[in-house]
């Protein structure tokens, strides 16, 4: 072949070029559909059910609980007040100080393993019940349907034009939010000043700056929020929705609708027979979407979205009594169950899995070291501090004396007087002074703490000079005190040459 002839031909072979990535398009129409579907406000339809009862139920719970708890008193104070200014928390009988940190980065860790815990057995379920967005949704909820009714009512109201008592319903209905909201915020900042100091200040209007902005912040999110974003938050805020799904496998327990039993969907009449017309149980109501806080369709699978409160199945429970189709159509159960039709206990007993264990390893190790070490925990401590001015100098009688600042934290509820001393090499004779007085003791009063000067003096003869020598500063109740407590802290004792 001629080189004319192979030029030619490779004349007719198309070059290469590099391939384009196909891009998605969708119409005008269907982008317009997306958006109205991801903007339509959602009104919930109530429901009745063993599981509406138990989120009733926790919604009492936790803010009797959330609203109370400053309120309670414990020994003529708080009992839970976390008192930043004066840097302590106050957890009932228990009194935590900066230097009790660790026992908060555990109760941290343990809430943390617990949340893993719960979301791996039962995925969202803290979301449907105890979450306080959910929560003050639901009481906010409350407010719309005695203000405006159900769910009907409600969308006739927003779709009428506006007149006088749309004003006056509207008015109502966020007055009572705004209520609410403030009173959320109040109870916000009792929780870190006393509470009851707090309803005189409000009243005349002397509150901090930063109390000001907690009490006036915490109260407008929890009315935006609850009343205004809603289920925006759960589906497109809330970090635990995305996460949620490296916990949540294929035996959790979550909200499941079953497709073998329910499809094909279709209406019919009570007195038909599905299976004689090729249909199964669901009936196309489409009342569990009605009844979904986040308007999702639990019969498109598990979703993002879903908090798992149960009111769809609560509403499937019902439309299955009213058709005598057996209940369960919409349940709780796992994925691996529903697909290969467990019952309750073969469910159930799937649930303990590796994970599962060491979780509850994990937890349990955390929880029992928590306790023991609360118990363990000795109610006096002790911090010293050298004076970096003066780290040793030689005082007439052939003495050498060290100053220290010393603080001694009582963290009983009595107040009780201390003993300063110190142990060491070459201290038996040693002689300790407070304050530059002539005595070593000291009285605390309960849960306070006192930084004192602190003179430690040394006879030259039982000293080398130019030596370091490793002390223990220690302070311990008196012979006559109401209970035994010592506490030490190490320090060092400098000679001069």
């Amino acid at each position: 072949m001629s080189d004319k002839d192979s030029h030619s031909q490779d004349e007719n072979i198309p070059a290469w070029q590099p391939e384009q990535p196909q891009t998605l398009r969708i119409s005008e129409e269907e982008s317009q559909r997306l958006f109205t579907e991801a903007t339509a406000k959602i009104y919930p339809r109530s429901v009745k059910g063993r599981f509406a009862s138990w989120r009733i139920f926790m919604i009492f719970f936790t803010q009797i609980i959330y609203y109370g708890l400053p309120w309670l008193q414990w020994n003529d104070r708080q009992a839970f007040l976390l008192d930043l200014s004066a840097r302590k928390f106050y957890i009932f009988g228990l009194v935590l100080w900066p230097q009790d940190i660790i026992y908060m980065a555990i109760i941290l860790i343990v809430s943390a393993y617990g949340l893993f815990l719960f979301t791996a057995l039962a995925g969202r379920l803290f979301c449907g019940y105890s979450c306080p967005q959910t929560v003050y949704t639901e009481i906010f909820m409350w407010v719309d349907h005695f203000v405006e009714g159900d769910r009907v009512q409600r969308m006739r109201l927003d779709e009428s034009p506006w007149n006088f008592r749309k004003i006056r319903l509207k008015f109502t209905k966020h007055l009572l939010w705004i209520l609410i909201a403030i009173w959320t915020g109040f109870t916000f900042i009792g929780y870190f000043a006393p509470i009851r100091e707090l309803i005189v200040q409000v009243v005349h209007l002397d509150l901090s700056v930063a109390q000001w902005f907690w009490f006036i912040f915490y109260g407008f999110m929890t009315w935006l929020m609850a009343g205004v974003l809603r289920e925006n938050v759960c589906k497109y805020m809330c970090p635990y929705a995305r996460f949620q799904s490296v916990m949540v496998d294929k035996d959790t327990f979550v909200v499941t609708y079953d497709k073998v039993r329910g499809d094909p969907r279709g209406k019919r009449s009570k007195k038909v027979d599905p299976k004689a017309e090729g249909l199964g149980d669901c009936i196309d109501c489409t009342i569990c979407v009605q009844v979904c806080p986040t308007g999702i369709d639990i019969r498109n699978g598990l979703q993002y979205m879903c908090i798992g409160c149960g009111a769809c199945v609560d509403a499937c429970d019902d439309v299955m009594d009213k058709m005598n189709y057996p209940r369960g159509l919409i349940r709780y159960t796992s994925e691996y169950g529903m697909l290969n039709r467990l019952d309750n206990k073969q469910v159930r007993k799937r649930l303990y899995r590796p994970r599962i264990f060491v979780y509850v390893g994990l937890l349990v190790l955390f929880i029992l070291g928590l306790i023991i070490s609360l118990s363990l925990r000795t109610p006096l401590r002790v911090d010293v501090v050298r004076d970096r001015g003066a780290l040793g100098r030689e005082i007439p009688g052939d003495l050498i004396e060290n100053v220290y600042r010393i603080q001694v934290i009582n963290m009983t509820d009595k107040a009780e007087e201390f003993k300063i001393g110190v142990k060491g090499d070459a201290m038996q004779k040693a002689k300790v002074l407070l304050e530059n007085t002539d005595h070593n003791t000291i009285m605390i009063e309960p849960f306070s703490n006192k930084w004192i000067p602190l003179v430690i003096q040394a006879p030259l003869e039982d000293l080398q000079r130019g030596e370091i020598y490793k002390i223990e500063i220690y302070a311990k109740t008196v012979e006559n005190a109401s209970q035994e407590l010592e506490a030490d802290e190490e320090s060092s004792f400098y000679v001069p040459n």
